[in-house]
């Protein structure tokens, strides 16, 4: 599943083509995704000028003059810049097409992204409740040191949950509960302030890093303009269980947290 780093490559490789253009229509070839895409899609969105494009958590919010679409990636999903009139792939979906001469094409094999619009995308059910944004002031050690206490469930989880921060998916948590040197298993509320700190700096570190180098390629996620990230060179946990931890040589172990596969250190995670 795409996570934040590979929707923000994907922002940061669309937002160029887009800002500025006039959608001149909408194809929409198959409506059935997670929630049905609205019939009058096109009708909402033609002839309005893309007046910018942002990121809130997992979602992406391409602004219109009047009104917003919300897309998400699902789990399977992606947005690219094509030629107008390239024909379309099995799981091409829709096709918002520019006057530019591109079009910006919806992909999704699996159907569980969502292309919705709205007047007050903020407040809409699907943002209203998510936590801060990690890489801003209103994210730090303090904050998760305040909201764990009296938690018993175990840490990674806890980091996961979009009302606590958003965007830090399987594959971060994991990462920087390795660099923090913090066990996935132990319970977010015997966790010390000074440790949730240490934690918070390596959240930032691990996303800002992984954006800096395109996101994770893993199955079929690909940015915006097309190329793969390469951040999976770097993991140092996620997807190496049973391999030697590149820090101390132990083998690294797999448990099950909250239905989702963790690996861990147990000589460097404690």
């Amino acid at each position: 599943m795409p996570e934040l780093p590979e929707v923000e490559t994907t922002r940061r490789g669309i937002a160029p083509h887009l800002e500025g253009q006039r959608v001149s229509r909408v194809v929409v070839r198959e409506r059935r995704l997670r929630w049905p895409i609205p019939e009058d899609l096109d009708v909402r969105l033609s002839g309005q000028r893309i007046v910018g494009v942002e990121r809130r958590a997992k979602y992406l919010l391409i602004n219109a003059e009047v009104g917003t679409l919300i897309s998400h990636l699902g789990m399977s999903g992606n947005l690219r810049m094509v030629e107008t009139g390239l024909p379309a792939a099995k799981h091409e979906h829709v096709d918002i097409e520019l006057e530019s001469g591109l079009a910006l094409r919806y992909t999704d094999p699996r159907r569980f992204g969502a292309m919705l619009w709205s007047q007050d995308p903020h407040n809409h059910t699907l943002l209203l409740s998510l936590g801060p944004e990690p890489l801003t002031d209103l994210f730090d050690g303090e904050r998760l040191f305040q909201m764990s206490r009296g938690r018993s469930m175990a840490i990674k989880p806890f980091i996961m949950d979009n009302a606590v921060v958003v965007g830090v998916g399987n594959i971060y948590a994991t990462e920087a509960l390795f660099a923090a040197g913090i066990d996935p298993r132990r319970a977010a509320g015997g966790i010390s302030r000074a440790r949730y700190v240490k934690l918070a700096i390596e959240i930032k570190r691990v996303l800002a890093a992984a954006i800096e180098r395109g996101g994770t390629t893993l199955r079929d996620f690909i940015g915006g303009d097309g190329q793969t990230g390469y951040f999976q060179q770097e993991l140092f946990a996620y997807g190496r269980g049973g391999e030697a931890c590149k820090v101390c040589g132990t083998e690294l172990r797999n448990v099950l947290l909250g239905q989702r596969a963790s690996v861990f250190c147990p000589k460097c995670q404690r």
